[in-house]
């Protein structure tokens, strides 16, 4: 039996609905039918198949909205100033994104066009931490309120920003003086409203934080209810001991875990690395350990190319790393770490099986853009190198953060993944500056325009790894509650109103490695709380998402 789930109706919230005659925002003429007298309802949603995130079957009502809230979900009487006639498509809560990247692009533009194209109304950001210092966490989230935002939001702050704030970019262990600077500063962002703390640990000087430094930091973000969230340590022969590494973070620092972008990218442990990680999180739960993963749908990751040389060559910033790789001695010291390993560095050009599955996408470099699509192998035969050596060079010309995308994981194990009860779904890619183009963090992948609609399209209609209902919970109601997003996830009375309306047979990601920009097909409307923000493939300009803070947060 599914359990069932209830939102507390804010107090006079029934009266409101029966006042209220503001003109609702986001309104289009062809969107929806209009009643300007004697509407009780900001927006009625008639005959839909109502699918209500907690995993239950779905049932053909009106939902009801009112004040940027569901108040009445079956036969509904009362008219609305919008009405939406909703007949044979379903009537889902908004999608919940996360492993987002949007942090520095929003307060730029709110809109997130690319995000609500794909449904989703929520994006929990962090990986890297907040684009700011503790300090002003505040100030930058006061900033995306006062521009407006189009999708709720929120973020992490990365036990890196403490790290760098005190060591610099040094791969020393801090002093316990030391040590307690950092803490101070993850306390000072968890009453600023970050969620948790956040670690990116393959990629320095994240990846130079040991164990114990990271149980020590966490615990100031478990003083404040937050969450532990990882990009663990490696992800392809080493994955169940970063899995494990982070499991041990959580249950000694008090305070749940969440594994960023669950994946097995390491060929020759296809079909089995995936079921022991599975286990050993099963394990863990059952001990008590509130752990769990997000996934994104695709077998191919994206990330730097710098992620191809080993971490200790970054020790001291950029300007140390480039007169490294201009030194021939420490080039051919790294160049033969990339086939013995080394220390403290996840070897990606191995999971990736070598380098012809290395795509570079975006060198940030005009003399280098023709590469752009290639393989390294490719690449290192037309610039008559070796393909570390293209590698390490195509990172120091670049004018900004050289992009690759690494072909390393297996249908298989992304079936496997979705089948575990408490994954969810996290694109790990952020709003398009403009939309149409490739998000902020300049790297095209289809993960940022397909994502969302992919898990019904493929994983639901077409492959059947997952019910529509099952498939729908793990992208509302879950990671709502994962979160603790209160009010969120749920199509029920007193809930925010965020909403998807699509169209079963017609939802279909079009983005592909080759052509990642293309806008998904099949999403009607996308609302956030209670105003239309996505009317057939079109913005209205509405900007009624909220910021989300973490438990933590103190008022000045």
């Amino acid at each position: 039996m599914k359990k069932t789930h209830r939102c507390r109706l804010p107090i006079f919230a029934s009266l409101l609905a029966l006042i209220s005659f503001i003109h609702a925002p986001g309104q289009t003429a062809s969107a929806v039918s209009n009643a300007q007298t004697d509407a009780q309802y900001d927006l009625v949603i008639r005959n839909g198949r109502v699918l209500d995130g907690a995993g239950n079957p779905w049932i053909i009502a009106d939902v009801a909205i009112d004040k940027g809230r569901f108040v009445k979900i079956g036969k509904v009487a009362g008219r609305g100033r919008q009405e939406i006639d909703a007949k044979g498509r379903y009537v889902s809560p908004g999608w919940i994104d996360m492993m987002d990247q949007s942090g520095s692009v929003l307060p730029r533009n709110g809109l997130a066009e690319n995000k609500l194209r794909m449904g989703v109304t929520t994006a929990i950001g962090g990986e890297g931490g907040t684009p700011v210092p503790a300090e002003r966490i505040p100030d930058y989230f006061a900033g995306l309120e006062k521009s407006g935002i189009s999708i709720n939001f929120g973020s992490y702050f990365s036990e890196t920003q403490a790290r760098v704030a005190v060591l610099g970019t040094s791969a020393r262990a801090p002093t316990a003086e030391e040590l307690e600077k950092m803490k101070a500063i993850m306390e000072t962002a968890m009453r600023g409203g970050a969620m948790g703390m956040t670690t990116a640990l393959i990629y320095p000087p994240s990846s130079y934080a040991k164990t114990e430094e990271l149980i020590e930091v966490a615990k100031a973000a478990s003083k404040y209810g937050g969450v532990y969230a990882s990009h663990i340590r490696g992800e392809g022969r080493e994955l169940v001991e970063s899995v494990a590494e982070a499991i041990e973070i959580g249950e000694r620092a008090g305070l749940p875990v969440e594994v960023f972008h669950l994946k097995a990218a390491y060929q020759p442990g296809w079909g089995t690395l995936m079921r022991k990680v599975g286990k050993l999180v099963d394990q863990a739960r059952a001990r008590n350990v509130d752990v769990a993963a997000d996934l994104y749908l695709y077998t191919a990751g994206g990330t730097g190319l710098e992620a191809t040389i080993p971490s200790w060559a970054f020790e001291g910033g950029r300007e140390a790393l480039l007169k490294r790789l201009a030194d021939p001695e420490t080039r051919a010291r790294l160049k033969k770490e990339i086939t013995t390993g080394s220390l403290g560095w996840w070897n990606i050009i191995e999971a990736a099986g070598g380098w012809d599955g290395v795509v570079m996408v975006n060198a940030r470099n005009s003399d280098n853009a023709r590469f752009n699509g290639k393989t390294m192998t490719q690449i290192a035969k037309e610039w008559g190198k070796d393909p570390a050596d293209a590698a390490f060079d195509l990172v120091a010309q670049g004018r900004g953060r050289v992009m690759a995308i690494y072909h390393m994981m297996s249908e298989q194990d992304i079936e496997t993944a979705l089948r575990f009860s408490w994954t969810s779904i996290g694109s790990d890619a952020g709003a398009s500056l403009k939309a149409g183009e490739q998000d902020d963090l300049g790297l095209p992948h289809p993960r940022s325009y397909g994502n969302f609609p992919r898990l019904i399209a493929r994983y639901v209609r077409e492959r059947r790894v997952l019910t529509l209902e099952e498939a729908i919970r793990k992208m509302t109601s879950w990671p709502a509650t994962r979160m603790r997003l209160s009010g969120r996830g749920l199509i029920k009375e007193g809930c925010w109103a965020d909403v998807v309306i699509f169209d079963y047979d017609k939802i279909q990601d079009r983005a592909t490695y080759e052509q990642p920009l293309l806008f998904p097909e099949g999403i009607d409307y996308v609302m956030v709380n209670g105003q239309i923000v996505m009317d057939h493939s079109k913005h209205t300009g509405a900007r009624p998402g909220q910021v989300l803070y973490g438990p933590g947060r103190q008022l000045p």
